[in-house]
């Protein structure tokens, strides 16, 4: 850890998860001096998922950070089950191109801690921050300079209320657990199943070592429920070994009306989310925190505003997709059950869903025929 002196920087960034982190290393790239701040002391956790996929990893090589099996697991694809009525349909597919990375989220905040140590960002740990009524800031009691002020403090984020950028809409709101289990992954994908209670998803993340995540709508729903509600989760985890606590967190899909204002802006989840079923919450601040470096370059946070949106935009989509399955059950069935027939549906799905593929053209070409075989089902063959 460096020094604990205040003084003026560049750029405030307020907030040492990945999003804070990841700004600062690319604001260091640009030549701006950068401090970051948390409360906490690394390694910072999270309930999440921990899989990076292929387009993260690519995203994480732009801040000068490459990770290798060593740093987890590698996966190659997604896989969805979901039973019904005692029928299973499932579906696979492959990226096709590189791999993805299990890798457990202390482990990812110490490799970001590292390369912001080494790229000159300055770190406080353990401070608290106060955000003055006339915009003056002050680090554990001592006044602190600044260019720009980020916040990258999560969903709560207090910079988003100090600065009057919290005017938006929540357009989901479920929750989430995280736990990891000593047993040897069975896959080489991620796998996401649907149950009655919620979706589980499946992240090798070593060699003898999984993260099991699971996310419901209904607050009372707890982890084992979702669990038990899928036969095969239940069965492949009884009697197994865990290798952590069981951790909690909310996930959500929200837009705000705008993520700047003046000097300062939103990284993360404090500027806006898409429910974490898709699975690019970490891609998304990496291309964030690319897009605000070059914003602030320019002094023209309006780029990062405008760019922001177009980011936040596809993630968002799929989500509404997601959650509609995860809604209306028929839907579901319906869904998964063409997909199961139609594996290559799926294949295109997935490079839409990491930027391999555009959104339009899968629409024009594809979308009217998937539209058509979930809306009527006699034409699923069976």
């Amino acid at each position: 850890m460096v020094s604990q002196n205040i003084s003026g920087a560049d750029v405030l960034i307020v907030g040492g998860g990945p999003a804070g982190l990841s700004a600062a290393i690319a604001l260091r790239q640009k030549g701006a001096s950068v401090l970051v701040t948390d409360a906490l002391h690394p390694p910072i956790d999270k309930a999440c998922g921990e899989g990076l996929m292929p387009d993260s990893r690519v995203e994480l090589g732009r801040l000068g950070i490459t990770l290798g099996p060593a740093d987890g697991r590698e996966f190659r694809g997604i896989h969805f089950a979901n039973r019904n009525n005692g029928r299973m349909d499932c579906v696979t597919a492959q990226f096709a191109n590189g791999v993805g990375l299990g890798v457990r989220r202390v482990r990812l905040h110490e490799i970001l801690v590292e390369r912001a140590e080494a790229a000159g960002v300055r770190l406080m740990w353990g401070v608290h921050v106060e955000l003055g009524s006339n915009g003056e800031v002050q680090v554990d009691g001592q006044p602190c300079s600044y260019q720009h002020v980020i916040g990258a403090d999560g969903q709560g984020s207090a910079v988003r209320k100090w600065s009057g950028l919290d005017a938006g809409s929540t357009i989901s709101r479920r929750f989430g657990f995280r736990r990891h289990f000593r047993i040897r992954p069975w896959s080489e994908n991620v796998e996401v199943h649907w149950g009655r209670c919620g979706q589980a998803y499946l992240t090798p993340v070593g060699e003898d070592e999984v993260c099991i995540a699971t996310i419901a709508g209904d607050p009372q729903a707890r982890m084992d429920q979702v669990v038990d509600s899928i036969p095969f989760l239940r069965d492949a985890l009884n009697g197994q070994d865990t290798t952590s606590r069981q951790r909690g967190a909310v996930t959500t899909t929200r837009r705000l009306r705008c993520v700047a204002k003046g000097r300062v802006a939103l990284i993360g989840d404090a500027s806006g989310s898409a429910d974490a079923i898709t699975g690019e919450g970490l891609a998304m601040v990496f291309r964030q925190a690319h897009l605000l470096a070059r914003a602030i370059e320019l002094g023209d946070l309006s780029h990062y505003a405008s760019g922001h949106a177009a980011i936040l935009e596809m993630p968002m989509t799929m989500a509404r997709v997601m959650l509609l399955m995860d809604r209306y059950p028929m839907f579901r069935n319906r869904a998964m059950r063409v997909l199961a027939s139609e594996p290559a549906l799926f294949s295109r799905m997935l490079g839409v869903h990491i930027g391999e593929e555009s959104l339009p053209r899968f629409v024009r070409e594809r979308g009217l025929h998937l539209g058509w075989r979930i809306l009527v089902p006699s034409t699923v063959s069976i």
